[in-house]
């Protein structure tokens, strides 16, 4: 869809409802109408349709196969047992491949067939849960740090993100009108935070407790760092203009991390959440779409003209920065005490995916877990999954449970295999160019047997895989980094930090697995002879001087 009709179709969608009913009443087509699809992301679904067969399909004179994925708006990816077994329920009724953890701390449901498609909303909705602005040009599912070892502070967190979160819905009825059969309420109910037209972009809000950076915070439009001062917490640090898009070729287009804007206290958040978002609504670029998201805005507009937006619109004065500090943005695996005595167990979940096969029972031994567990369950933002709140009495069972099924067997992987991220990609995403998913395993036994030949297996690295330069998987962070170009082709990165707050940098463009493998093979052998103690490989490639120049639209942010 060209970037003006966007616009058009936003502007006379009704509030989102477009024609989404007429074309689901359709019988004719597993499709909807052109414009109906762009406003179904609103209601938090993406029609697709599986490329493996697209053409042979096209040959027999079929459609393509469409089906729809549905993302839910779990904020902090926080959910109870109840609502966990509603929801594998739904995926094992209406989905394929079970279910599957985002980097945005949600599900995704894959594979829904349009018939399908209202039921499958009705039953998100009736595990008290809901799919709303889960996608489209609005803010999206907020993500918050996953570890609650400081649960009190945890708490706190938590909850102004749910608080953020609920404020910045869409106030149209659409979607309970659409899907939940609500009667139309009288009158325009309006959009006072949105307008008309919604955002120009996609938006991305993510709150962090250092010392652990698990949303990889400078990625978002708009980030809140925790400032913990005696133990409680102080307020926030404010960073604005992250985001991981780009498109190959284009140099008007790039990730960026953002800026630290200022300090805030907790009760400004949603002064400031709401003043940023309006900022963007109003000067954000609507006439280009691959220049729309915030960090566009900024660079176009400048840091302290939009410092000056955001005090304007909030009536919140920004202070300095405050003092924070990084360690990792990876996830802490394994069983971990809590302040208040409570476990929490991270599991290791590749790629996301939740699914029952021969050798990996994992969809019905965590089934077999809610079924007994009195706590709730946290997705983190690296696609894993922390069952969470367990009183020490019930560790055991739940913990043989999870044997029984497998469930522990990816924690005694190396710490590559831990930590890595990969898009869903192939085969329905229309987006996609090369492999992610489908390819992460091949991928890191090789990058392993690298690291283990040159005595280096258990080192932390993060690799990342994308099927696109549009960064789902946040691969512009990572300390190796495969960025899809075309079938099995990849752009080669490398040199993030482990941290979150350095970008990677282009080594090799447009390369084979074959050549992917002989460019890291020296630089793996360097890094094993030359590394400081401790040093983390993206790290040692920058002291070491072996990264490509820093692209001159790079923006770096560091810490206070």
């Amino acid at each position: 869809m060209a970037s003006h009709s966007v616009e058009d179709i936003k502007r006379d969608s009704r509030g989102l409802r477009g024609t989404v009913e007429d074309s689901l009443a359709d019988p004719v087509t597993g499709a909807l109408r052109d414009s109906d699809q762009l406003v179904l992301k609103y209601h938090g679904s993406y029609q697709q349709d599986d490329r493996d067969i697209r053409e042979e399909r096209r040959r027999a004179k079929l459609e393509p196969a469409h089906s729809f994925m549905i993302r839910t708006r779990t904020p902090g990816g926080v959910i109870t047992p109840e609502q966990w077994l509603k929801l594998d329920a739904i995926a094992t009724t209406y989905a394929e491949r079970g279910l599957r953890i985002t980097t945005r701390q949600a599900f995704q449901f894959h594979g829904v067939i349009k018939r399908d498609l209202k039921p499958t909303m009705q039953a998100i909705n009736a595990s008290l849960i809901d799919t709303l602005a889960a996608c489209g040009d609005v803010n999206r599912n907020v993500a918050v740090a996953a570890n609650p070892l400081l649960s009190a502070l945890h708490d706190t967190v938590y909850r102004q993100a749910a608080a953020l979160s609920e404020h910045l819905l869409p106030n149209t009825r659409a979607y309970y009108e659409i899907w939940l059969d609500e009667e139309r309420v009288a009158g325009d109910e309006g959009e006072p935070i949105y307008g008309p037209t919604y955002l120009p972009r996609k938006f991305k809000i993510g709150f962090a407790i250092p010392p652990h950076n698990d949303v990889d915070v400078f990625s978002q439009d708009l980030g809140f760092v925790a400032v913990v001062e005696d133990g409680a917490l102080a307020g926030y640090n404010v960073s604005v203009g992250g985001g991981m898009g780009s498109t190959h070729g284009d140099a008007e287009t790039y990730p960026r991390l953002a800026d630290v804007l200022g300090f805030i206290f907790p009760q400004d958040v949603i002064r400031v959440g709401e003043a940023v978002v309006t900022a963007q609504r109003d000067f954000g670029n609507r006439a280009t779409r691959k220049r729309a998201r915030l960090k566009y805005t900024i660079d176009e507009h400048g840091i302290d003209f939009f410092r000056g937006e955001v005090e304007r619109r909030s009536g919140v004065s920004l202070q300095p920065p405050r003092a924070f500090e990084f360690a990792h943005s990876g996830d802490r695996f394994g069983w971990v005490e809590a302040d208040n005595g409570r476990w929490h167990l991270t599991l290791r979940i590749p790629a996301g995916r939740i699914q029952d096969s021969a050798d990996r029972p994992h969809l019905t031994g965590l089934r077999e877990v809610a079924r007994v567990h009195r706590g709730h369950f946290r997705m983190t933002p690296n696609q894993n999954l922390v069952i969470a709140d367990i009183a020490p009495e019930r560790r055991a069972g739940i913990d043989a449970l999870l044997r029984q099924h497998g469930l522990l067997d990816a924690l005694g992987t190396s710490a590559l295999k831990r930590e890595a991220l990969a898009c869903v990609s192939m085969p329905t995403c229309g987006l996609a160019m090369a492999e992610a998913e489908r390819y992460l395993d091949e991928a890191l036994d090789k990058v392993q047997a690298l690291l283990d030949r040159h005595g280096v297996g258990e080192q932390s690295i993060l690799l990342r895989i994308s099927g696109c330069p549009n960064g789902c998987s946040r691969p512009y962070l990572g300390e190796i980094a495969l960025v899809g170009k075309a079938p099995g082709r990849y752009n080669l990165m490398i040199g993030a930090d482990h941290r979150g707050q350095r970008l990677n940098r282009l080594y090799r463009e447009n390369i084979t697995e074959a050549e992917i493998l002989a460019a890291l093979d020296p630089l793996i052998a360097r890094y094993a002879g030359e590394r400081q103690p401790g040093e983390h490989f993206g790290d040692y490639l920058l002291r070491a001087d072996l990264l490509p120049p820093e692209p001159a639209l790079v923006r770096r942010v560091l810490a206070a």
